[in-house]
Formats: structure tokens, C-alpha cells, sequence
């Protein structure tokens, strides 16, 4: 058995509406349960952690992350990013060379699997090669974005479900609506709905549970009345005092809660390789 010795390790949280800096710990070796419990407390208060100077192979990037949760497996008939029928591959490349996924240009406000039945409660991101500019990562703060609603909004979304309609069922190229007006389109696959406002399973915390591109849904509101409150909601996240720009530096992995955050990339050269590993965690049914 590996010996497992206490590190002084800080939590240094960032001036900024989400995120803390760790130090002094070192992820390819076993972390004692007081560390985990320290880490995952600081998760629910400052929602994405940011380990700086990392150098793991992929046993022990896993052996890390999985101290936080087991994988997120999607069902077989609900496609995600780099998944096939009956595989959901453990480590998945995030990176512009032969094997890499998402490419290089900028991705817009979201949280992953959300049209799910379960979307994973979190991911960790672990930079190996990145661009001399550009390709940086935001991260949102949902339970702020809520907090800031006026009480009338916050009563008027209180109680409604959303669907969020899955993105990787688009044919490549197609025009991407951002709310789905037509109502006897053929759904190929099936559809989840889940809180607008989401409670946090963990700390209780309330969450604006909303992307900012992707094709949703209100359930039970008229397409025109749904959409315009849509369209308000998505106005209102789209504040940078509700978000942390994160610059990579090789080295860094970044644990995010997937539940309270929204994340977007920045486009960047295509010339340059951004190469990162991203491990996602098991989740439970927004309530």
C-alpha cells in the first residue's frame, strides 16, 4: 500500500465571482481523506479549483479524479462528446491534433450532458500542450446569476422544467436554433426535462439550470412566451460579473462543478496545438 503523507497544501480563493487556486499538492500521489474532504468542501463553496504544476500519466489523472466520483456513462441511445453505442471512453481527448475533440474554434456558454437523464456532476481538465494566445476557458456562476434575478422573475421560473435538446443529434454544418418553435419535428432520441431552477444536491444552493446556445424548451409554455423568456434569462447570464477567465498554463487541471457553471472556450490559431484530458463525474437527477 502507498504511503499516504499529509501535505500543506492552500486553497487560495481568486479575486473573482467563482474559483480558488490550489497549491502545494501534488496529484500523481495519494491524497489523504482529509485533503479529499478539504477539496470537495471547497468545490461546493467556490465552484471550479484550479491545480497549478501537474505532471500525471493517465493512471494517475484518473486515480485523482475518481477520489470525487466515479465516470459519467451516458445510455446508449443519448450521444455525447466522443461517445459510441456501448462505449464511453474514460480520458477524452480535448485537443486540435488526430484523435482530439471540439477543434478550435469558440464554444459558447455551456454545461456538458445537460440533456441527459443524469449529467455528470462534474469534469476535471488537465492541460498538456497550449497556445502561445487565445483558447482561454470562462467559467460562469450559475447560483450567482440566480441570486441577481428580480423576485418577480424568480417566482415566475420557480416551478418550470426545461428541455435542453441534445447538440450532438445536429447534422454538422446545420443552423442551430437556439428554441425549438416547431413541435412535430421527430424527436430521434429521447428528451429529459429538468428544473430551470435547479437546487444544488450538495450544498442547497439555487441554480439558474440554463445554457446559453443550446436548443431548449419550456415545458408547458407557448413557444413564442417561452422564448422570449428564454431570450431574457440568456441576457441576464451573459454578464462578466457573473464569470472567471481562465488563461492555461501546461500543467494546470481544472475541477469544475458541472451542476452550478456554465463554460466557455475562446476560439484560437489553428496552426498551434492545444492538446488537454478530460475525466467527467457521475451525476444525479437535477431536482
Amino acid at each position: 500500500m502507498p504511503t499516504l503523507t499529509l501535505t500543506n497544501f492552500q486553497i487560495t480563493p481568486l479575486d473573482a465571482p467563482l474559483g480558488a487556486v490550489v497549491t502545494g499538492l501534488d496529484a500523481a500521489k495519494p491524497v489523504t481523506p482529509e485533503t479529499i474532504l478539504q477539496l470537495q468542501q471547497a468545490l461546493r463553496d467556490y465552484h471550479i479549483l484550479i491545480f497549478k504544476n501537474q505532471t500525471l500519466n493517465d493512471e494517475q489523472f484518473l486515480t485523482f479524479s475518481f477520489n470525487f466520483g466515479s465516470l459519467f456513462v451516458p445510455p446508449d441511445n443519448v450521444p455525447v462528446l466522443a461517445s459510441k453505442p456501448g462505449v464511453t471512453p474514460v480520458i477524452i481527448p480535448v485537443a486540435n491534433v488526430d484523435g482530439g475533440y471540439t477543434g478550435t474554434g469558440e464554444l459558447a456558454f455551456h454545461s456538458d450532458h445537460k440533456w441527459t437523464p443524469y449529467p455528470s456532476s462534474g469534469s476535471l481538465l488537465y492541460a498538456l500542450e497550449v497556445p502561445s494566445q487565445g483558447g482561454n476557458t470562462s467559467w460562469l456562476n450559475l447560483n450567482l446569476a440566480y441570486e441577481t434575478l428580480d423576485e418577480s422573475t424568480k417566482q415566475k421560473i420557480a416551478n418550470l422544467q426545461l428541455i435542453t435538446y441534445n447538440p450532438f443529434l445536429n447534422q454538422p454544418g446545420a443552423p442551430r436554433s437556439k428554441y425549438r418553435f416547431d413541435q412535430s419535428i421527430p424527436l430521434i432520441s429521447p428528451v429529459f426535462p429538468h428544473p430551470l431552477v435547479r437546487t444544488h444536491p450538495e450544498n442547497g444552493k439555487k441554480i439558474l439550470y440554463l445554457d446559453y446556445a443550446t436548443e431548449v424548451e419550456v415545458v408547458g409554455l407557448d413557444p413564442q412566451e417561452g422564448s422570449e423568456l428564454i431570450q431574457q434569462l440568456r441576457q441576464h447570464l451573459h454578464q462578466p460579473q457573473f464569470y472567471y477567465q481562465h488563461q492555461w498554463s501546461v500543467g494546470d487541471i481544472v475541477y469544475w462543478d458541472n451542476q452550478s457553471t456554465l463554460h466557455y472556450r475562446q476560439a484560437f490559431d489553428p496552426n498551434q496545438r492545444r492538446v488537454m484530458k478530460r475525466i467527467s463525474l457521475a451525476g444525479s437527477r437535477p431536482f
